[in-house]
């Protein structure tokens, strides 16, 4: 524990560098929401681990539930941020979308707390998402390049014609949603572990390969 003569001292630089402080508390307040869900997450605990207060963090975000909508937004951001690095208009149709299963299946294993995220703000029927719009500011890269390959790949006579990007997207998401959701109970119930290294190529690999492979079939 830090000396009693060091917390002035502390308190000044957070005075000085609000922002910093902002994005300190948030970055605990999203592991602490993802590990625990909006109702199970304590405040007390987040300004514990932030060295800071409780009084001090609904000065910076008001309540409980605007920390967990910023937390949950901030997370939506990143995600976004990611996506607008990776460029595949270049590619031809094929590789272009394998390119995006495969950047989908990167980021949710690199941002475990977003899948967790998302999960808990399903079980409470994106409650916070549609109250606050939807996050309508927050486009989707992803699916514009996602909608762009699919079009040139319709044009070139490459993909069928019957299909949505929605649809696909979820084909993506799902796959991707579940290895990193569902892999404790999937480890307790059948021994696999669905993130283990030596596993990791084939499962990136297969998701290409089934989106491919559903693009490039004969609609029935």
């Amino acid at each position: 524990m830090a000396p009693e003569q060091d917390k002035p001292a502390r308190n000044e630089r957070r005075q000085r560098d609000p922002e910093r402080t902002k994005l300190e508390i948030l970055a605990v307040a999203t592991q602490e929401f993802a590990d625990r869900g909006f109702a199970g997450a304590r405040v007390d605990e987040i300004a514990n681990q932030t060295r800071t207060t409780k009084r001090m963090i609904y000065y910076y975000f008001g309540s409980k539930e605007l920390l967990y909508v910023a937390a949950l937004e901030k997370s939506y951001e990143a995600i976004r941020i990611t996506e607008q690095s990776v460029d595949v208009d270049h590619l031809d149709p094929i590789t272009a979308v394998r390119t995006l299963a495969e950047l989908t299946f990167d980021r949710h294993e690199a941002n475990p707390n977003f899948s967790r995220l998302v999960s808990h703000e399903n079980m409470q029927r994106a409650h916070f998402i549609v109250a606050n719009g939807g996050f309508q500011g927050l486009d989707r890269p992803v699916i514009t390049m996602l909608r762009k390959a699919l079009e040139r790949g319709i044009a070139e006579g490459v993909f069928r014609r019957d299909i949505d990007v929605f649809d696909v997207h979820m084909l993506i998401s799902s796959f991707c949603f579940f290895r990193i959701n569902n892999q404790y109970t999937f480890a307790a119930n059948f021994g696999r572990n669905l993130v283990e290294p030596e596993r990791r190529a084939m499962y990136r690999q297969m998701i290409g390969d089934v989106v491919v492979q559903y693009l490039t079939s004969a609609p029935e």
